[in-house]
């Protein structure tokens, strides 16, 4: 069962990244797109290599113990880790700024004047 779920973790990382980085041409053979560049830093390409080294990892950390199955866990934990801290979280925490919290003009102008007096 587990030789199955890694072979299937190796075969999906893979065929997403032959996909990614596969060009894309025109109708009259010009290369309309390049691929995605699969070294790049902070792309899905990296995520996809995360998971095949740590499946591999934990497949050799495996004949050991069974319990350390548990350690391919951590791969849907960064997920959430990520989902968090790039759009979860930025989105909970903005500010909301509301339409009548804006300083009306005339305050404005008044503080102006004020500090101008003050030098």
């Amino acid at each position: 069962m587990a030789f199955i779920f890694s072979c299937v973790v190796y075969g999906t990382s893979y065929r997403s990244m032959i996909s990614m980085a596969k060009p894309s041409f025109t109708d009259d053979g010009s290369l309309a797109d390049g691929g995605i560049d699969l070294n790049m830093e902070q792309g899905m390409a990296e995520h996809l290599k995360d998971v095949i080294l740590l499946t591999a990892i934990v497949q050799v950390l495996s004949c050991f113990s069974l319990y350390l199955w548990y350690f391919w866990l951590l791969a849907p934990g960064r997920a959430l880790y990520l989902l968090w801290v790039n759009i979860l979280g930025p989105w909970f925490t903005a500010e909301s700024s509301p339409a009548g919290q804006e300083p009306n003009e005339k305050k404005q102008r008044r503080q102006e004047r004020r500090q101008m007096k003050r030098f």
